[in-house]
């Protein structure tokens, strides 16, 4: 008998974990769709994996920052009759700097892809995952476990999507759906660039792992089924520290090594 058809939905894949992520699943045999706005960069990937891995890749065009972006992507899947088994929420940015003088606009946005979207495609999909007893994968981040100066709204989106994802773990067990929040610490993947963060003291004059990195622990920790995986065990370390510390020492902390690095 041949192996069923298995098929992954990576947004954000157009670069940093997402783009590993894609090379994670391929590898596995996993057929891919790839979607984000950036088009080109992803054919190229989907090109390159399909010949290396001999599998099918899809690539879709997707703003998921619209308040539609989710339910299009979906609408575009299922006419093409794909059936999805595994889902990885990654596409997800965020904003470096006081919340005062930050603009209104890009923070809403930043909340619709980081937390609307990964509602909205985890619950248009939950069909396929029940009916194939498939993985899902949502992109959270050390962030998720205190609040963060200079990142205020960032930290709150990463916080909302470690908790729904616990919380369906717990509902879609019964389903034989897993549920994994990977949440990495710094990484090197450009969100620094997206997030005009390069000032930052978490992130200045430090050595980060790489996006490659990253992903495959990440998807190892996926396929084990585990529901909350932090790769690193200093950032290991940290977020459990959380759970013992005053929040005002805690919060007070993360803006100490959050704040913009003196030159």
């Amino acid at each position: 008998m041949t192996a069923p058809t298995k098929t992954a939905l990576i947004t954000g894949a157009s670069s940093g974990i997402g783009k590993a992520l894609a090379s994670e699943f391929a590898k596995d045999g996993y057929h891919l769709v790839l979607a984000a706005r950036g088009v080109a960069k992803m054919q190229t990937l989907a090109d390159e994996l399909q010949q290396r891995h001999k599998v099918t890749v899809t690539v879709i065009g997707a703003d998921l920052e619209t308040n539609d972006g989710a339910q299009k992507l979906h609408a575009d899947i299922k006419a093409r009759n794909i059936t999805i088994s595994a889902l990885a929420n990654n596409a997800g940015y965020g904003n470096f700097g006081e919340f005062k003088d930050s603009a209104l606009a890009p923070e809403l946005a930043m909340m619709q892809l980081n937390m609307n979207t990964v509602v909205v495609l985890t619950k248009l999909f939950l069909p396929d995952l029940i009916a194939t007893r498939g993985k899902l994968l949502n992109t959270a981040s050390t962030a998720a476990f205190q609040p963060g100066p200079y990142m205020a709204v960032y930290y709150a989106t990463k916080a909302f999507v470690l908790s729904f994802s616990e919380a369906i773990a717990a509902e879609l067990a019964p389903h034989g759906v897993t549920v994994t929040a990977l949440c990495p610490g710094p990484t090197a993947s450009g969100f620094q660039d997206k997030a005009d963060m390069h000032a930052s003291a978490l992130v200045k004059g430090k050595k980060l792992p790489t996006s490659e990195e990253v992903a495959a622990k990440g998807y190892r920790a996926l396929q084990r089924g585990q529901r909350v995986y932090i790769p690193g065990c200093m950032n290991w370390l940290l977020a459990q520290s959380v759970r013992f510390s005053p929040r005002n020492v805690v919060t007070a902390l993360v803006q100490h090594m959050s704040k913009p690095a003196v030159a």
